[in-house]
């Protein structure tokens, strides 16, 4: 049994496309829309062929997840008859994913220097916190023992003038 299970195959002449709609079993929240045309180009034998990934749609309390397709013959037809930004969303989705494949051991090293310097800073910043607490603390306290002195010594007074 395959993955993908065809639904609509539809040859639409008008527009000189190929309109498929799919069902992907087992995949909903894991597919992803170029991800799904390398598994229809596969599928189908669509190597050439320019393939627009319209629309993924999951299907509510399963794991199936229904794709609809356009396949042109000729990527100019396709951008005259489609959506500039459906081709623009696509090309940044091909960036990113080329991107993370030619540099992915330095970004995540330059990133974990980066936040483990961050945290070394947020660590010197708590502690020099913490130490102006502490003198601030330690002068409050040797103030109340100077205080409490000087409270004892009036009381003593005060109490040898009542009994005289």
């Amino acid at each position: 049994m395959s993955i993908i299970e065809t639904v609509s195959d539809v040859n639409n002449t008008f527009l000189s496309r190929r309109e498929l709609t799919c069902n992907f079993a087992g995949l909903a929240g894991k597919l992803k829309k170029l991800e799904a045309v390398d598994m229809i180009s596969k599928e189908f034998n669509l190597g050439d062929k320019v393939i627009i990934p319209l629309r993924l749609r999951n299907q509510s309390g399963k794991s199936i997840v229904t794709g609809t397709f356009y396949v042109y013959d000729d990527e100019v037809l396709a951008k005259k008859h489609m959506d500039p930004t459906i081709f623009s969303r696509l090309e940044k989705s091909k960036a990113k994913k080329n991107e993370p494949e030619k540099t992915e051991e330095t970004p995540a090293k330059s990133e974990k220097v980066e936040e483990t310097s961050a945290k070394s800073e947020k660590v010197e910043e708590t502690s020099a916190k913490s130490e102006k607490v502490e003198e601030t603390s330690a002068k409050s306290e040797a103030a109340e023992g100077e205080k409490g002195k000087s409270e004892a010594v009036s009381t003593e007074e005060s109490k040898e003038e009542k009994s005289e």
